[in-house]
C-alpha cells in the first residue's frame, strides 16, 4: 500500500524544515548563517582579486617601508627601540593594514546595501531581524580582516619581521582593532544620506591615524599635546598589542587597557550602529 504526503502528515509523522507540513521557526544562528551565506556567495565572485591584493599589500609595504626606508633608519639610528626597524614597523603595519581593510568593507559596502542596491531591504522583507543582517555582515567583515592578517604575517615572516611565534596572536589582535574601526564605521553608514562623507572620513580621519597613532614612529616623537589624541584611537591599541605579540613581550595590566579600549570602541560602535541601522531601515 502506497503512503501519501497527506497520510504522513495526518500520521504526526515529524517533519523539519525541508519534511512535509508546517516548518518550524528558523533560529537565531540560522537566520545570522543565511546572511553570512549570501554575502560568502557574492565574494565568491571576486575572491582571487582579493586573495592576490592581499599578497602583493604586504609585499609592497615590506620592500618601501621595511626594508627600503628601513634600510636608512637602521644606518643612521640603529634602529628603533633597539630592534631594526623592519621588525619595528611591521607589527604596526598590521595594524594599520587591519584599519584600512575595515573602512573599506564597512564604507561604499554598507551605503550600496542600504541605498543603491537596497538588500538590506530585501533581506528584512524575510524573517531576518536588524541584529542579524547586521551581526551577517560584521561577521563578513572579520572574515576578511583574519584572511588579510593570516597572509600579512605569513609574508613579512618571511622577511625575517618577527622575532617570536607569539605573533599569531597578533592575528586575532589585528581582527579586533579592525572592528573597532568597522562596527562605529557601520553606524556613520547608515546614517549618512549619501557617500560625500566618506572623502571626509579618509582624509581626515584615515591618513592623520596613519601617521599619528605609532604606525611608524613612537608617539613619544610626537608634540605633547598630540600624544592624548594617539591614546584614545583604537589604532595606537592595536598597534602596542601587534607589536608585543610581535617580539613576545607579555603586555601586562598596560595590555589589559589596550585590549579594553578595543572591545569597547566595538560595544559602543554596535550599539549605535543597531540604532542606525533601526532608524535608516525600519523605522
Amino acid at each position: 500500500m502506497t503512503t501519501t504526503a497527506s497520510d504522513r502528515v495526518s500520521a504526526g509523522t515529524p517533519s523539519g524544515r525541508l519534511g512535509f507540513g508546517a516548518r518550524r521557526p528558523t533560529s537565531a544562528g540560522e537566520r545570522l548563517t543565511a546572511v553570512m551565506a549570501h554575502h560568502f556567495t557574492v565574494y565568491r565572485r571576486t575572491w582571487r582579486g582579493s586573495i592576490i591584493s592581499r599578497f602583493l599589500s604586504p609585499l609592497f609595504f615590506l620592500l618601501s617601508m621595511g626594508l627600503g626606508l628601513g634600510a636608512l633608519v637602521d644606518s643612521s639610528a640603529g634602529g628603533v627601540d633597539g630592534v631594526p626597524y623592519l621588525q619595528y614597523v611591521v607589527p604596526g603595519i598590521l595594524a594599520m593594514q587591519a584599519m584600512l581593510t575595515a573602512f573599506g568593507e564597512s564604507t561604499y559596502a554598507v551605503m550600496g546595501y542600504i541605498k543603491w542596491n537596497q538588500m538590506y531591504a530585501a533581506m528584512l522583507a524575510t524573517p531576518l531581524r536588524v541584529v542579524e543582517v547586521l551581526g551577517g555582515h560584521l561577521g563578513i567583515v572579520a572574515f576578511h580582516l583574519f584572511t588579510g592578517a593570516l597572509i600579512f604575517v605569513l609574508v613579512a615572516a618571511l622577511f625575517g619581521a618577527f622575532t617570536s611565534w607569539w605573533v599569531l596572536l597578533a592575528v586575532p589582535v589585528a581582527v579586533l582593532t579592525g572592528l573597532a574601526f568597522a562596527v562605529p564605521t557601520f553606524a556613520l553608514s547608515a546614517w549618512l544620506e549619501n557617500d560625500n562623507g566618506f572623502s571626509i572620513l579618509f582624509r581626515f580621519v584615515v591618513t592623520p591615524l596613519m601617521l599619528f597613532s605609532g604606525t611608524f614612529f613612537p608617539i613619544d616623537q610626537l608634540p605633547w599635546w598630540m600624544q592624548p589624541v594617539a591614546w584614545v584611537t583604537p589604532l595606537w591599541h592595536g598597534v602596542e598589542l601587534c607589536r608585543d605579540a610581535a617580539t613576545g613581550t607579555p603586555p601586562g595590566a598596560l595590555g589589559a587597557v589596550h585590549l579594553a579600549v578595543l572591545l569597547g570602541y566595538i560595544a559602543v560602535g554596535w550599539a549605535l550602529a543597531r540604532r542606525s541601522f533601526t532608524r535608516r531601515l525600519v523605522s
